[in-house]
């Protein structure tokens, strides 16, 4: 009975000695360790600062030896039981966005005189960690901006509310855009250009040519001679007006002379749109003649067009339509 009371007595007194209890994870939200990110009840030094933590996105582990160290420097009523005790302080952060980023950088170089139109590439942007309940606020310095190759490096600053300022190096490139047609989807060969076909979209102008169209006017109604890739711009070399004629046709072949008026039929050598000069053959003579193209399968020859014959049925057509 009287070792049963002992025991009590002594529970009590640890009770008593051990009123500090320790925070074995804390999440902080700043650059500084206090006593009490340690321990719940850490009496009147409480708020001493202890020093710098991790950095945003970091965390640090105080291990027992050092735990009971700082709590007997502060008076703290606790002392470890195991070497397994510890403390992990962590204080969450985030990368920091392209975004933000680019807007800091941005005004920067509007300011040193960057094109009209323009975007900015960082291609080796490795963005630093800041506090995630932070709003920082970057800014440039130490601008150096090639107008001419459009090359710049900077020093990125970050600042914020309860952060440790953030410096880092970033270069980058300066991209002049321009507003062109492109294709807005995966276009194959030989299709007449409708309104849902193209779009405009800004795009690098190193990508476009001088000749590139501007508008999508310039392009509705054309025929593309080769396949388009989606979000790529359209380029005049590959458009043509669509041939109201098409190669290896019938068409329908008009000659007037004086008053009257003669129609046969021959066959495409070539194709051709409105206005074109192509030549057709003559489906009995196989005599080859050249024609002006004024209407969906219909062209016309003029009274002193020569006739050509070939040596033998279709070799002259094949060579014309073979150069």
């Amino acid at each position: 009975m009287r070792a049963l009371f002992l025991v009590t007595v002594l529970l009590c007194l640890s009770n008593v000695a051990q009123a500090a209890s320790l925070r074995t994870m804390t999440t902080l939200h700043g650059p500084t360790v206090y006593l009490r990110d340690l321990f719940d009840d850490a009496g009147r030094n409480a708020d001493v600062r202890l020093g710098s933590g991790p950095e945003p996105g970091g965390r640090i582990i105080v291990q027992s030896a050092q735990l009971d160290a700082i709590a007997r420097q502060f008076s703290v009523a606790w002392q470890s039981v195991s070497t397994s005790d510890r403390a992990v302080l962590e204080w969450p952060g985030r990368p920091l966005r392209r975004d933000e980023a680019i807007g800091a950088v941005r005004s920067a170089i509007t300011a040193a005189g960057a094109p009209d139109d323009w975007d900015i590439e960082l291609p080796n942007f490795s963005p630093p960690i800041v506090p995630f309940d932070t709003t920082p606020q970057p800014t440039v310095s130490q601008l150096d901006y090639d107008r001419k190759s459009g090359r710049f490096t900077a020093v990125l600053s970050l600042t914020g509310e309860g952060m440790n300022p953030i410096n880092t190096r970033i270069n980058g490139q300066v991209e002049a855009m321009v507003e062109v047609p492109v294709a807005a989807t995966r276009l194959l060969p030989e299709t007449v250009l409708r309104p849902d076909d193209v779009r405009m979209s800004r795009v690098r102008a190193t990508l476009v040519a001088n000749d590139t169209p501007r508008s999508v006017d310039q392009v509705i109604g054309m025929e593309l001679r080769h396949a388009a890739a989606a979000n790529q711009p359209l380029k005049a070399a590959d458009l043509a007006r669509p041939p109201l004629v098409r190669r290896g046709a019938i068409v329908q072949v008009q000659l007037a002379v004086g008053g009257l008026s003669v129609t046969g039929q021959a066959v495409a050598v070539e194709a051709g749109a409105a206005g074109d000069r192509i030549h057709v053959q003559n489906l009995s003579s196989h005599a080859v003649l050249t024609a002006q193209v004024i209407g969906a399968g219909t062209v016309r020859v003029t009274p002193d067009a020569q006739p050509v014959f070939p040596a033998g049925p279709g070799r002259l057509a094949g060579r014309i339509a073979a150069q």
